[in-house]
C-alpha cells in the first residue's frame, strides 16, 4: 500500500527534521530532500501530496539564496512556506489533512510493504552485497532484503579489528547459524589497522576505514556471479551529519562521506529516510529478536572513533576490555535496555599515577552514558555512585595501561554522542 507524502523541502532551515518528524507523527508520511530537486527525482516519489518549504539562517550558500527548484513549484501540488524566524508553530495538520487531502496511513508496516516492492523493483534479478556489522542498521535492512530478495542476498561481516569483546563471534552465531543467512567472514583485522597506522584525524580515519570496507566488499564481490547492489543501513542522522548545502558537516559517516568516486555498485539504502527510533520498530515488524533491534548503537568505523588519535593496537586492546567491563557493570545494575548508549573512549594522552608503590605513566578511560530518541539530540545519564566506584576500580585494576577513568558530562549539543 503506497502511503500518501509531505515532501520537507530543505531551505536552510534548522527545523527539517522535527518537520518530517511532526508530519509521521500526524499519521502522513514525510521525506527531506533538497532544494534543487530534479523532474526525475520528483517523478520517482510515489504519492507526493505536498511540499513544506523549509526556511531558514543557512539558506545562503556560496553568496546565492537558495529557491526551490522548477520542478518543485511546477509540481501542481501545495506549498507551505516555514520560516525559522516566524511565530508560532506551523499548523502542519491542517495543511497535510485538509489543503493536501492525504491519508494518515503512515505506518512502519506500511513501510516495509513499500520499500519491499521498491527493492524488488530496483534489484530486479540481481544480486546485492549487504554490509553485515550486526548492529541495528544493517541487521533491519538484512532482514528487509531477506523478505523482499531472499537467495539474492548476500551478507558480508567484515572484522576490521575494531569491533567490541566477542561480537564478530555472536555475529557468525546469530545470523549465519540461527537466521541462516548466506553469510561470508571476513577476517580483516591486520588490513585495517595497517591502513590506519599514524592516522590521528577523526574524518581521515573514518574515510580510510569506509574507503577500506568498500574495496573488502569488491574483493568478495568478484568471487561471487552477479553482484551489482551494495545494500547498506543508512540512516537519515548519518546523511544529515555527513553535511548538505544547508547544513555544515558534523562528522562523515563511513557509509556517506567515505563512498570513493569509483565505486562499482549501485547502492540500495532502504532505511536512510527513517530515524533511529523508527528503524528499530521495522526490525520488530519484520520479527527480529529484540536483544538484536534494542541492540546498543555502534558506528561503522567501530573502536576506531573511540581510541582517539592515531591508533595504536595496545591502547585498542585496553579500549575493547574497558568497554567490556562497561557493559558487564550496566548488566549487573539493571540499566540494560534503560539508558540508550554507553560506551568507553581511550584518548592518546597520558598521566602520571601510581601502580605498585612506583610511577605509573598510562591512559585515562572516559566513561560515556547517554539517551536519546533520534539521536539528534541526547542528555546525559546520571549513574549511581557505587556504580561509578566499582567502574573505576575495576577498570584501573584489570586493565593494562589505565590508571584514571572519567565522566562525560556533556549533552547533544554542544557535543556527538561519540567524540571522533
Amino acid at each position: 500500500m503506497q502511503q500518501d507524502m509531505i515532501v520537507v523541502i530543505d531551505l536552510g532551515s534548522e527545523r527539517t527534521t522535527t518537520l518530517a518528524r511532526d508530519l509521521r507523527a500526524l499519521g502522513v508520511y514525510s521525506e527531506i530532500h533538497p532544494h534543487d530537486l530534479t523532474a526525475d527525482a520528483l517523478a520517482a516519489l510515489p504519492n507526493v501530496r505536498g511540499f513544506v518549504l523549509a526556511l531558514g539562517p543557512n539558506r545562503a550558500y556560496e553568496g546565492q539564496i537558495l529557491e526551490p527548484s522548477e520542478a518543485i513549484l511546477g509540481a501542481g501540488v501545495p506549498l507551505l512556506s516555514v520560516d525559522d524566524d516566524a511565530d508560532g508553530a506551523p499548523d502542519l495538520r491542517t495543511f497535510a489533512l485538509t489543503t493536501c487531502k492525504a491519508q494518515p496511513n503512515w505506518s512502519v508496516e506500511n513501510f516495509i510493504a513499500d520499500q519491499v516492492e521498491l527493492v524488488r523493483r530496483q534489484v530486479g534479478d540481481k544480486k546485492v552485497l549487504l554490509a553485515l556489522s550486526g548492529g541495528v542498521d544493517s541487521s533491519v535492512v538484512a532482514a528487509l532484503l531477506i523478505r523482499a530478495i531472499g537467495p539474492q542476498l548476500t551478507c558480508v561481516h567484515v572484522n576490521h579489528g575494531l569491533l567490541r569483546k566477542g561480537e564478530p563471534e555472536q555475529v557468525v552465531q546469530v545470523f549465519g547459524k540461527e537466521l541462516k543467512a548466506n553469510l561470508i567472514y571476513v577476517d580483516a583485522t591486520d588490513r585495517f589497522l595497517d591502513k590506519l597506522a599514524g592516522v590521528a584525524d577523526p574524518e581521515a580515519k573514518r574515510k580510510t576505514i569506509g574507503a577500506e570496507f568498500i574495496r573488502v566488499f569488491e574483493e568478495e564481490a568478484r568471487k561471487l556471479d552477479g553482484i551489482a547492489f551494495l545494500a547498506q543501513g543508512t540512516i537519515y542522522p548519518d546523511i544529515i551529519e555527513s553535511g548538505t548545502k544547508t547544513a555544515k558537516t558534523v562528522k562523515s559517516h563511513h557509509n556517506v562521506g567515505g563512498l570513493p568516486p569509483d565505486l562499482r555498485f549501485e547502492l540500495v539504502e532502504p532505511l536512510k529516510m527513517l530515524f533511529k527510533d523508527e528503524v528499530r520498530a521495522c526490525g520488530v515488524a519484520l520479527g527480529l529478536p529484540e536483544n538484536m533491534v534494542y541492540r546498543q548503537p555502534f558506528p561503522g568505523p567501530g573502536l576506531g572513533v573511540r581510541c582517539l588519535g592515531a591508533i595504536t593496537r595496545d591502547r585498542l586492546e585496553a579500549l575493547r576490555a574497558s568497554d567490556a567491563i562497561l557493559r558487564e557493570e550496566f548488566d549487573r545494575a539493571g540499566l540494560r535496555g534503560k539508558v540508550w548508549q554507553y560506551f568507553t573512549i581511550v584518548p592518546d594522552v597520558r598521566s602520571v599515577g601510581v601502580r605498585d608503590g612506583a610511577r605509573a605513566f598510562e591512559w585515562p578511560c572516559i566513561i560515556r552514558a547517554v539517551n536519546t530518541v533520534d539521536a539528534m539530540t541526547a542528555t546525559v545519564e546520571r549513574l549511581p555512585w557505587d556504580l561509578m566506584e566499582r567502574l573505576t576500580g575495576r577498570i584501573t585494576h584489570e586493565v593494562p595501561g589505565i590508571n584514571r577513568v572519567l565522566f562525560d558530562l556533556t549533552p547533544k549539543p554542544v557535543g556527538t554522542i561519540e567524540w571522533e
